[in-house]
């Protein structure tokens, strides 16, 4: 403290000076033909800021005071009255040391947080690449990962508004106080450049060192794995975007590919829906860009973790059409019984666990799976079935829709000739019921129930062919209305 009360003594009696300055420089500026109104801070302004910044700079050691440039010239810019200069200047100093901050901890990790495009992604590597990255996105990823914390974060962000719209970064005729700079200098060092890192954020920051530096041991992975059973969700998402981004890269060394892939698993469980969706959408923006060595690495963590629902729309379409006629195909094929578990498992793995379907292949995808789940007629694929009730319980209410017509196409009313399939056609109606919300729906329904012949039958009754052709004039006139 009595450095502080001795500078703030040089400070009070430099003010007496200040005066005798501006009046010499004031008439200077009038004898050139310049305007000398409201140019600078009235004196006692520039008194109040110029006695607070001792304490506002208490925070900061000797090493962080020496290479405070910025500041420096914030204290000069104040002294003379150059109020919208000095916040120039401390925003710079902020920036400054944000980026520090960021450097010390791991760049990479920060620019899969910062920049999601691959494109442009592939261009930021090292720390001079973080002037790249515009403020606002600078602080918004340091803030995620925690680099700041979220009250920091809405503080700084209102000084950067301020630095944008009453600086001499741009034209302006805001006024600012000796106070309000005072105060946002006291922000700008506490919730930067003195704010210490959290355990979680300097826990990631260690295992992603270590993850690039060696090949961990079992004994690690094991840590990180009790580790991830912790984090919290946002953490959980910035640190998958970490591992993703570590493992894509073309250069990445065998070391490094084997401990993401020995922690990728481990994280995928903790990781949010937004998180996997974003691997799928870099793995499409890598097609897009034909950067086709990094779509493979990220492909082939979609794979390690059965993520294939998390594919692109239009890499997930092609390979869930494959995957229908397999199925089909193998359920029509010798050994059925023992082959289409696989290809029904590697169908669900694509159709994920919200049953999602591309529009285009909604009405083959139903089709399909009523098909296989009719059964051949000679008996069940008993390691199948449970995974088909498990995709017709993932029916949406068009799904189920569709379902419930389907003794209207020619196989599956085939199929139905059969005693077999004539009680999983019951049990097929029993799972989809819940799902029938239209009205039209729940009519047909009823007229299927109240049916007194087979259900190979159903298409030959004339109500219910009524029924069926009302429905799909309706359809195809609301196709084309879309």
């Amino acid at each position: 403290m009595p450095a502080v009360v001795d500078l703030r003594a040089r400070l009070e009696s430099a003010g007496q000076n200040l005066q005798t300055f501006e009046d010499v420089m004031l008439n200077v500026i009038e004898l050139c033909g310049l305007p000398t109104d409201a140019v600078v801070v009235a004196i006692r302004e520039r008194q109040v800021l110029l006695s607070n910044m001792p304490f506002a700079l208490e925070g900061l050691d000797e090493t962080q005071r020496a290479r405070a440039a910025y500041i420096a010239r914030m204290m000069l810019a104040a002294s003379v009255g150059l109020f919208d200069a000095a916040l120039n200047y401390l925003w710079n100093e902020t920036i400054n040391e944000l980026r520090t901050r960021i450097a010390s901890f791991d760049v990479a990790y920060f620019f899969e947080i910062a920049e999601q495009d691959p494109a442009r992604r592939k261009d930021l590597r090292t720390p001079d690449d973080l002037e790249k990255i515009d403020d606002q996105k600078l602080m918004q990823a340091a803030n995620r990962i925690q680099l700041i914390s979220d009250v920091g974060f809405r503080q700084l962000d209102h000084i950067r508004y301020m630095r944008n719209n009453a600086s001499a970064a741009h034209p302006n005729q805001v006024t600012l106080t000796g106070l309000k700079l005072a105060e946002w200098l006291e922000t700008c060092i506490r919730e930067v450049i003195t704010l210490p890192h959290t355990n979680v954020v300097a826990d990631i920051g260690r295992l992603l060192h270590n993850v690039k530096a060696q090949r961990l041991p079992a004994d690690e992975l094991d840590k990180a794995a009790a580790f991830f059973d912790g984090l919290p969700d946002a953490q959980a998402d910035n640190l998958a975007a970490g591992l993703f981004g570590i493992y894509t890269p073309p250069d990445a060394t065998p070391d490094v590919l084997d401990n993401v892939r020995q922690l990728w698993p481990k994280l995928w469980p903790n990781a949010s829906e937004t998180a996997r969706n974003e691997c799928g959408v870099k793995l499409a923006r890598f097609r897009a860009n034909a950067d086709n060595d990094r779509a493979e690495r990220a492909r082939e963590l979609l794979d390690l973790v059965d993520g294939a629902a998390y594919l692109p729309e239009t890499e997930r379409t092609a390979e869930l059409a494959k995957a229908l006629r397999e199925l089909h195909d193998t359920h029509e094929a010798m050994n059925n019984f023992y082959n289409e578990p696989a290809v029904a498992n590697r169908l669900a793995e694509l159709v994920g666990r919200y049953g999602s379907v591309p529009t285009q292949l909604v009405e083959s995808y139903v089709n399909v799976i009523v098909y296989v789940f009719l059964t051949n007629g000679h008996g069940e694929a008993h390691f199948a079935d449970p995974i088909y009730k498990d995709l017709i319980g993932l029916f949406d209410t068009e799904q189920a829709s569709l379902a419930l017509r389907t003794f209207a196409h020619d196989l599956i009313s085939s199929r139905l000739q059969f005693d077999l399939p004539r009680k999983k056609w019951i049990e097929l109606l029993d799972l989809i019921v819940p799902k029938l919300t239209g009205r039209r729906d729940r009519a047909l329904l009823e007229s299927v129930l109240r049916f007194t012949g087979t259900p190979d039958q159903l298409v030959k009754d004339s109500d219910i062919r009524r029924q069926l052709a009302q429905w799909s004039t309706r359809n195809i006139q609301g196709a084309r209305a879309k």
